[in-house]
């Protein structure tokens, strides 16, 4: 059999932990070859080993039959290995073209041969139909089209193999149809992929075997072909998993959080959120749905007094909140699990333990008279870290030590045991698995339950169309309609997304 990579009885390990246990990969020339595992399982290590950002213990790696040892990312790419990372890896301020010949200038005398790279960036995007702009200016385009300026980063490398970590992750329906395409030509190309993912969905459409991975070890290779998605959810967590949230019709009461002709403004004071009015009931979750740049991250941010108001109203509980300091806003009944875990969720040099109080270590039984009492802070740490599934080696090990979806349920467990009257999350489920997002589905509802208001933003939308009571579409900084998930399609959603408005065909709801 010609594989054209060989990844042979990978060993990593980390302080504390085994990453890889022994894990074998073998990808066919020409496939889609999907590497699914639960957070933590060790996929994207696997890969970093593969790309030459970290190196293994024990095992060995073959390209097209060769061994060969990839101490970094540059022989990566001389072998031919590209990798589109999950966080895009891209200068805003530079057009396109600098980004894609970044470390790789082609010279003209002692200058740069911008018109030359130009050229041949259109070339490369007109050849696999990306339709990507040479000159735009990496701030002014989509996350769709940013992710392909990261595809475009690895062909004009001359990548054969291409990495993609989650690449649907914030992608539109419209945009993962393409993209989907995208991989299709990639692959008619001569080009093989691998893609970690935990979409289930998207590995029977487009894959051809999946690799199984299963906390540090390897479970198995298959057919896609000749499995179903209950039967590779169960072989990546180990037991069965629900596709569906149970849950009963919500019974919402009086208004927690009352949003009236709000508009906010970006860091480039543009106006992003514009005369947007939103309620939400205690006993209600009402998902956010839009494509990523609308406004969703100013509202989140004005919500939660990260970000100046410049006029309207906030009102929690029938009180104005805007412009009050966030620690204010968070005393009044405010939980936020944020979109972006690094910066605003983990303090990452931090022991896990001590992130799991970061919201209420001032207050007894944590603290008294300023002088933390950590022997408390540590056992309220042991109990959500066993409620909610955190897989830590230890309470003290680092937070920027734990996989990203182990990171989120840290910071889910915090937020939700703090019993907010409104709990604001934001893409809760980004980066995890099945097993992880069922576990936070069930942990949102039981908060609407319990009488609680939940605001769901998110991306993916099974997520907003499976939790949700009611659906708030946002385009360009306005709720544009309000939809029953009940009695609306992805399409619909999709279509409202872009900004087409269902007043146009008598049906405002």
């Amino acid at each position: 059999m010609d594989y054209v990579i060989e990844m042979l009885n990978i060993r990593k390990e980390f302080p504390g932990i085994v990453a890889n246990d022994n894990i074998t990969l073998q990808v066919k020339k020409g496939e889609i070859h999907a590497l699914l595992g639960e957070n933590g399982a060790g996929k994207s290590t696997l890969m970093n080993v593969l790309f030459g950002l970290y190196q293994p213990e024990k095992g060995e790696i073959k390209v097209k039959g060769k061994k060969v040892d990839i101490t970094n990312p540059n022989i990566a790419n001389d072998l031919g290995i590209g990798m589109v990372h999950q966080h895009f890896m891209l200068v805003n301020t530079f057009t396109v073209t600098e980004n894609i010949i970044l470390g790789n200038e082609p010279k003209k005398g002692s200058s740069i041969n911008l018109k030359d790279a130009e050229k041949q960036v259109k070339e490369i995007s007109e050849r696999y139909g990306l339709s990507v702009d040479p000159t735009a200016k990496i701030a002014d385009i989509s996350v769709g089209m940013q992710q392909r300026v990261e595809i475009l980063k690895t062909l004009y490398r001359g990548a054969e193999i291409l990495i993609f970590d989650e690449p649907t992750a914030v992608l539109t329906p419209q945009e993962i149809k393409e993209l989907i395409q995208i991989f299709k030509t990639l692959i008619n190309e001569g080009k093989s992929i691998i893609l970690i993912t935990h979409k289930l969905k998207e590995i029977m459409e487009v894959c051809d075997r999946v690799t199984v991975i299963r906390k540090g070890e390897g479970i198995g290779t298959v057919n896609v072909a000749e499995t179903n998605p209950n039967e590779l959810a169960s072989l990546m967590v180990g037991r069965e998993v629900s596709f569906t949230t149970e849950k009963t019709a919500a019974k919402p009461k009086q208004d927690v959080l009352t949003i009236e002709n709000l508009n906010v403004k970006d860091n480039r004071q543009v106006f992003k959120v514009k005369s947007l009015n939103l309620s939400v009931r205690a006993g209600e979750i009402v998902g956010i749905a839009g494509v990523d740049g609308n406004g969703q991250t100013e509202l989140i941010e004005a919500i939660t007094g990260l970000r100046k108001v410049d006029s309207g109203t906030i009102k929690l509980n029938d009180k104005k909140i805007e412009n009050m300091h966030p620690r204010k806003i968070t005393e009044k009944g405010v939980g936020h699990i944020p979109q972006d875990r690094h910066k605003h969720g983990l303090v990452l040099d931090f022991p896990i333990g001590e992130n799991m109080v970061l919201q209420t270590y001032y207050h007894q039984p944590f603290s008294k008279r300023s002088v933390l009492n950590y022997k408390n802070i540590y056992e309220k740490a042991k109990q959500l870290i066993k409620e909610f599934d955190v897989r830590t080696p230890s309470t003290s090990t680092l937070a920027r030590a734990l996989s990203g979806g182990n990171q989120q349920k840290a910071i889910i467990g915090r937020e939700v045991d703090r019993n907010p009257d409104l709990l604001i999350a934001a893409q809760p489920t980004r980066g995890l698995d099945v097993g992880a997002i069922e576990f936070i589905h069930s942990r949102l509802i039981e908060q609407r339950d319990n009488g609680k208001a939940v605001l769901l933003i998110s991306f993916e939308l099974d997520e907003i169309l499976n939790v949700s009571d009611r659906v708030a579409v946002i385009y360009e900084g306005e709720i544009i309609d309000i939809v029953d998930p009940k009695e609306t399609t992805e399409q619909e959603l999709g279509l409202l997304m872009a900004g087409s408005k269902r007043q146009k065909e008598g049906k405002l709801s």
